[in-house]
C-alpha cells in the first residue's frame, strides 16, 4: 500500500494511509449524481453509501429503522411479566452493571416506571467488591424482598447466581455473548443470545431495555397514559456511544435522536453534568464518549458503585448537581491512578513489543477501575486488540478492548470453556475476565493465537487513515455541518480525517502541561487553528514549537469551536510531518 503524500514516517513515527482507488471512484461518482460537497462524499464512499442510499443515510429515521421488539426471544413474556408487577403493585428491583451502559439501562427502566407511578429499588454491584453481573449473596437478598428482580446489562452467563433465587422471577436484559445454555430465568432478552440469527447483535443493553419498553408501551391499556419514550433517548446514544457500539443501522438513529433530546437539557444528571465539565456548545457524539461518559463511569471504577446511575435517573436538580460535581472529582482521581497504571502498562507492552496480533500488560495492584481505560489506550496506540490485568494476590482481573472486525469477546469466552481462565465474556469490542497468575502467559498465548486468526495485526500499528486532502480555506462551519450529516461519528464510523499539505505555521502557543495551539496557512492568505491535545506528551510539540519558518503536512479531524459567541472552524491535530 502506497503512503499518503509519500509519508511513511510521520513525527509521532506513523505511515498516513489515504482512501484506496475504489473508495476514490466511489467518492468520484456520489459528487456527479448527488451534487453533494467532495469532502462529504469522500467519507460517505468511505462508509460504503450509495448513492441512492444518501438522503435516508443522512438522515436517519428512527421510526423507519427500529426493529420490531418481538424479533427477540422472550420478548413478549419479559414486558407481559413486567406489566403484572406494575399493575399489581409488586415489588421490583432493577440489578445493573456498574459502567454507563448499565447505568442508562437502569435509569431507562425507573424513569419508565415513575411515569406510572410506581418504584423500584436499585442494585448495583460494588466492581472490587462484588465484582461483574449477579451473585448468590446479593440475588439472594434481592428475592427475599422483590417479586421481580430484572437484570440489566448482565445476567447471562449467571447461572448460579440466578439459580439461587427462590421467591421472585428474574428477567435479563443483555447484550453480552451468551453460552450454550441459558440461565433459568423467565425471559433472558439478548440480541447476542446463541439462538439469535445476530441482525441485532450490535445494540448496546439499553437499546435492548428501550426496546422492552417500546413493547410494553403496545401492551398497555389504550385508554391509559404511556410514558414518553421519545424523551429517554438521551440515555440509550449516551449509552450507545459510552460501550462502543458500532454506530450503524438503528444505532445512527438512536445516537442522532438521544443527542437533540440531550440538548434540550431536560434530564437534570445530564444537565447538571453537563455543566461540571464545561459543556458550553451544542452536545456532539464526541462529547458523550469523552467528556460525559468518562465521569458517569467514574462512580463504577473508582468511587461509588450506583452513583451514574442515581445521577442519570434523579428527577431532583439540587440532588443532580451534588452529584455531578462528585463525580467529576472521582474522575479527576480517576486520571491520576490511570495515569500511573497507563505508564507502567506501556513501558511492558513495548518489551513485548507493540506489533503482535495482541497486546498486553499486566501488573500487581493495578486498580480494576482503571484497567479498561488503560487498555483502551494500548489498542488505540498500536491499532491490535489489548488486555490490561491487575493483580490482587493469585488473582488477576483484566479488561480488554478490541479493533474492529475482531471479535474479543467470543474469543475470550473461548478461553474460559477451555479452562484457561476462571470466567471471561464480553461483546465484540470489549470484555471482561479473571484469571490465576500461574494460567497467565499460556492465556495470553492462545488469546493473541486466537485473535491472529481474525486478522489481528495484520494492519499496520502505526497507520493514520486519512479521507483526503483539504486546504485551510475549505475548513469552514458550513462544511463541518455538512460533514456531521454522515454522522454520528463513533465505533465503525470513525469521523473524517484530513490532510493539510505543504502548510506554512504560523503561531504556537503552548496550552496547560501538554497541549499546543497552532495557528496554520497555505501562503495563500488562508489561515486555520489547530489545537492539539497531549502533543507534549510526545514529538509533535517541540517539533511544531521550534519550526523555524520550516513548512509541515499536518493531519487531524475537523470540529468547530466556539468562544466568546463566535463559531469557527479548527482542526484537532493528531499528526504532522515535514513538507
Amino acid at each position: 500500500m502506497t503512503s499518503f503524500l509519500g509519508i511513511d514516517s510521520s513525527l509521532t513515527g506513523r505511515r498516513w494511509v489515504g482512501p484506496d482507488l475504489a473508495t476514490e471512484r466511489a467518492a468520484e461518482h456520489l459528487a456527479q449524481q448527488t451534487a453533494l460537497p467532495r469532502a462529504l462524499c469522500q467519507t460517505l464512499a468511505r462508509l460504503e453509501v450509495g448513492a441512492e442510499e444518501t438522503g435516508p443515510f443522512l438522515d436517519p429515521k428512527l421510526r423507519d429503522l427500529l426493529p420490531d421488539p418481538r424479533s427477540l426471544r422472550d420478548m413478549r413474556p419479559a414486558a407481559e411479566r413486567m406489566l403484572q408487577a406494575v399493575s399489581g403493585k409488586e415489588r421490583i428491583a432493577i440489578f445493573a452493571d456498574y459502567d454507563v451502559d448499565g447505568g442508562c439501562s437502569a435509569a431507562l427502566l425507573l424513569d419508565w416506571l415513575r411515569q406510572l407511578g410506581r418504584t423500584a429499588t436499585l442494585y448495583v454491584p460494588d466492581r472490587i467488591d462484588e465484582g461483574y453481573g449477579p451473585n448468590v449473596p446479593a440475588m439472594q437478598a434481592l428475592s427475599s424482598d422483590h417479586d421481580l428482580i430484572i437484570c440489566v446489562d448482565c445476567g447471562t452467563l449467571s447461572h448460579d447466581p440466578i439459580a439461587a433465587v427462590d421467591d421472585a422471577d428474574v428477567i435479563v436484559l443483555d447484550h453480552h455473548l451468551g453460552g450454550e445454555t441459558l440461565p433459568k430465568a423467565l425471559a433472558v432478552v439478548n440480541p447476542n443470545r446463541q439462538d439469535e440469527d445476530g441482525t441485532l447483535a450490535h445494540l448496546c443493553a439499553a437499546a435492548v431495555v428501550f426496546l422492552l419498553l417500546v413493547e410494553a408501551n403496545r401492551l398497555l391499556p389504550a385508554q391509559g397514559s404511556r410514558p414518553d419514550l421519545m424523551s429517554m433517548l438521551d440515555l440509550v446514544g449516551l449509552a450507545t456511544v459510552a460501550d462502543v457500539a458500532p454506530l450503524r443501522g438503528v444505532n445512527r438513529a438512536f445516537v442522532r435522536q438521544g443527542l437533540r433530546v440531550l440538548a434540550q437539557r431536560q434530564r437534570p444528571g445530564l444537565a447538571a453534568l453537563a455543566d461540571v465539565a464545561r459543556l458550553d456548545q451544542r452536545p456532539t457524539s464526541y462529547h458523550l464518549g469523552f467528556v460525559l461518559g468518562p465521569r458517569i463511569n467514574a462512580g463504577g471504577r473508582i468511587g461509588q458503585a450506583d452513583l451514574g446511575a442515581r445521577l442519570l435517573s434523579t428527577t431532583n436538580p439540587t440532588e443532580a448537581q451534588a452529584w455531578a460535581q462528585r463525580l467529576d472529582s472521582l474522575n479527576t482521581e480517576r486520571r491520576e491512578v490511570e495515569s500511573a497504571v497507563r505508564a507502567a502498562a506501556l513501558v511492558q507492552a513495548e518489551e513485548r513489543g507493540l506489533d503482535a496480533p495482541l497486546v498486553w500488560a499486566a501488573g500487581d495492584g493495578w486498580h480494576p477501575g482503571v484497567v479498561g481505560i488503560v487498555a483502551s489506550r494500548l489498542k488505540e496506540l498500536t491499532n491490535r486488540p489489548a488486555i490490561v490485568i491487575g493483580f490482587d494476590g493469585s488473582e488477576g482481573k483484566g479488561s480488554g478492548r478490541s479493533v474492529t472486525g475482531v471479535d474479543l469477546g467470543a474469543s475470550i469466552q473461548k478461553l474460559a470453556a477451555e479452562g484457561l481462565l476462571v470466567k471471561g465474556g464480553g461483546h465484540k469490542m470489549a470484555a471482561g475476565l479473571t484469571v490465576d497468575r500461574a494460567a497467565l502467559e499460556p492465556a495470553m498465548t492462545r488469546l493473541g493465537d486466537l485473535l491472529a486468526r481474525q486478522g489481528a495485526g495484520s494492519g499496520g500499528a502505526a497507520d493514520l487513515k486519512l479521507d483526503g486532502v483539504l486546504m485551510p480555506g475549505a475548513a469552514t462551519p458550513e462544511l463541518i455541518a455538512k460533514l456531521e450529516t454522515a454522522g454520528p461519528f463513533g465505533a465503525g464510523a470513525a469521523a473524517p480525517r484530513y490532510a493539510f499539505p505543504d502548510v506554512q505555521i504560523h503561531f504556537v502557543r503552548r496550552v496547560g502541561e501538554s497541549h499546543l495551539k497552532v495557528s496554520f496557512g497555505d501562503g495563500h492568505g488562508q489561515k486555520l487553528d489547530a489545537i492539539a491535545f497531549g502533543a507534549f506528551d510526545g514529538p509533535l510539540g517541540a517539533a511544531l514549537s521550534n519550526h523555524n519558518g520550516s513548512r509541515f503536512h499536518l493531519a487531524g479531524r475537523l470540529e468547530l469551536n466556539v468562544w466568546g459567541g463566535r463559531t469557527s472552524a479548527q482542526v484537532r491535530l493528531e499528526d504532522a510531518a515535514p513538507a
